[in-house]
Order: C-alpha cells, then sequence, then structure tokens
C-alpha cells in the first residue's frame, strides 16, 4: 500500500462486509470515514477501527437514495479528513420482489443501482488529485452472474452495477484512478443468515438443513468470512493490484466460474 495514511471511505460500514473493510483498513492506520443509515451501528464499527489502529473516524448516518444528502457527506468527509484516496461502494439492500402491489422491485433498483451512483460521482469529486492511484470498488455479487427466481430486482441491480464499474472506468483510466467490482457469493453475514432463513421457511425444513442445501451449490461446502472479502479489497485498493480496472472478481469458493 501506499506510504502513509490514506483517505478511505466505506458506504454501509455499520455491519457485515462493509464493517470487515474498515476495520481491516483500520489495521494499517488509515483514516476511515463511514457512511450507513444506521448511526448506531456506524459508531459500534468506529469504535473497534480506532481500536484497531485507524488514525481517524469520522462517521455519517445517510439514505444514500438521497443524492443531495450524499454529496453533503461526502463534501463534508473530505473537508474533515481530506481528499479521497479510496471509496467503497458496499450500501445495498437484499432480499426477493414479486410482482403485486407490494412488489419492491422500485427500491431495490433505488438503492443499489441509483445509490451507488450517486456515491461514486460524491467521491469522484473529491478524489485526492495525484499522481498516485486512486480507487473507486463496488461491491456487487455473484447474483449479477446468474439470476435467481424471485430476485430479479436485486439480481438485475447487481448485474448494472458491472456494466457501472465497466463505463466509469473507461470516464477515468487517463486520471490514474481505477474502478472495479467485487461479486461475494455466500458470506457470513446476518443478511445471509436471513437470506438461510427464508429459505428454510420456503421449504419447510430447519435453518441447518436450509443451509445444507445452499452449499450444495458451493463446491467448498462454505460460505466465506467478511475479512476474507475486506481482504480482497484492500488489494484492490493498493498498487499491488495497478492495472486492475473495470474488472469484476469473484469469491464465491468455487460456486460460479467463468
Amino acid at each position: 500500500m501506499n506510504e502513509g495514511p490514506r483517505h478511505i471511505v466505506i458506504s454501509g460500514a455499520g455491519s457485515g462486509i462493509g464493517q470487515a473493510i474498515a476495520l481491516r483498513f483500520a489495521q494499517s492506520g488509515h483514516l476511515l470515514s463511514l457512511l450507513g443509515r444506521r448511526i448506531g451501528l456506524l459508531e459500534g464499527t468506529a469504535k473497534q477501527a480506532l481500536e484497531a489502529g485507524a488514525k481517524s473516524v469520522i462517521v455519517r448516518s445517510c439514505d444514500i437514495r438521497d443524492k443531495k444528502h450524499v454529496d453533503q457527506c461526502i463534501a463534508e468527509f473530505a473537508g474533515e479528513n481530506g481528499p479521497i484516496h479510496v471509496f467503497v461502494a458496499n450500501s445495498g439492500i437484499g432480499g426477493p420482489n414479486e410482482a403485486g402491489p407490494e412488489d419492491r422491485f422500485d427500491d431495490l433498483i433505488a438503492t443499489n443501482v441509483n445509490g451507488t451512483y450517486y456515491c461514486l460521482r460524491a467521491a469522484q469529486e473529491h478524489l485526492a488529485k495525484g499522481p498516485e492511484l486512486r480507487h473507486l470498488v463496488v461491491i456487487s455479487s455473484i447474483l449479477a452472474r446468474f439470476g435467481v427466481p424471485a430476485y430479479t430486482g436485486y439480481c438485475a441491480s447487481k448485474t448494472a452495477l458491472l456494466g457501472l464499474v465497466r463505463a466509469l472506468s473507461l470516464e477515468v483510466a487517463t486520471d490514474n484512478i481505477q474502478v472495479n467490482a467485487l461479486c461475494p457469493g455466500w458470506v457470513d453475514t446476518a443478511m445471509a443468515r436471513q437470506g438461510i432463513d427464508a429459505m428454510a421457511e420456503g421449504m419447510g425444513i430447519t435453518h441447518d438443513e436450509a443451509f445444507a442445501e445452499a452449499m450444495k451449490a458451493v463446491p467448498t461446502g462454505r460460505m466465506s468470512q467478511p475479512n476474507e472479502i475486506a481482504n480482497v479489497v484492500v488489494w484492490l485498493a493498493s498498487e499491488n493490484a495497478r492495472g486492475m480496472t473495470g474488472q469484476a472478481m469473484d469469491v464465491n469458493n468455487g460456486a460460479y466460474m467463468i
């Protein structure tokens, strides 16, 4: 990684993958700015990050569907912690949607696609000037690779992020900014456990039975841990990943292979 502390901004940093990414960067003594909906969770991550070695941690509660609020929060981050070297767009929502009056398709798209776009554009305005490499990293999903019944909104939104990454990477390539996506498979988070619970309920089986059923599609038979995803993000945001841009990396224990 670059010498000296860098300013790392992470959305959705209150729990799960986002929290793990924050704590991993904290270990290298960076300046962290954390965005998310639930301020209590963000403050918990901030406390752990400072204990892990972060030089500074700022938190802001924000609904990423609100472009003006996103712009305001990112500007405040840059004002307090300085120009941004790495932005990790991790915020998002999951779950099924089905045709009918309670279809969640619009909410999934507004959060996962529009919200991510707002965050990336806001971060782009406040990136460090260079000439060092700067990074925009987007957390997509294995469901950007294939479809799942009743997950039209989630699959569409996560697939859209890959197109966004490819196009944006071309826009900023000559400015020494790299833009990449990560497509995790099953990761041991609260969201994943909720998915297993929903699967168990739908199939009329226990949580453990549903987990075993889900793992049949995973060659290694295991979920990734959040810190494993964080390690890949830290690599993508380092000099060691120079030349990697416009790409989607798959970390899924062999559940999908190109």
